[in-house]
């Protein structure tokens, strides 16, 4: 069993940094959404201005990496696939949004353990939320 203080025992979001460095992800992932044109697929599922959307995500993230669970008391149970069932998400829309997140962990600095692991759970999550044939 891990002693409460080790690494093995902080959740993704300590490991990340907590609030700040959650809200910095969010932000420079929209960010790139918008500035490049390799994620313009994903950019325009999203509505304009996209502030409603970057809140969500930062409080989504924040009870998914095991910091307190902001969208759940506001917003419920997330049903993540039933929101995204409005849009046609396959392999390249998929691949999309994994591109700019590990985008904007690599511009955040992020060191390669932690990339890995989250970009593992994001990789199921994501692949889960696919709803069309390619």
């Amino acid at each position: 069993m891990s002693e409460p203080n080790t690494p093995e025992a902080q959740t993704l979001y300590e490991v990340m940094g907590g609030a700040e460095r959650l809200r910095e992800l969010v932000d420079r992932f929209y960010d790139l959404m918008q500035l490049e044109p390799e994620f313009a697929g994903i950019h325009a599922m999203h509505p304009q201005p996209n502030d409603s959307s970057r809140e969500k995500l930062f409080m989504f993230l924040s009870g998914w990496t095991g910091g307190p669970d902001l969208f759940v008391e506001r917003y419920g149970h997330p049903r993540l696939r039933a929101r995204h069932l409005p849009f046609a998400i396959g392999t390249q829309e998929r691949d999309q949004w994994l591109r700019a997140m590990a985008w904007a962990m690599e511009d955040l600095g992020y060191d390669e353990e932690l990339r890995m692991r989250m970009m593992q759970s994001f990789y199921h999550t994501a692949d889960w939320m696919r709803n069309k044939a390619d």
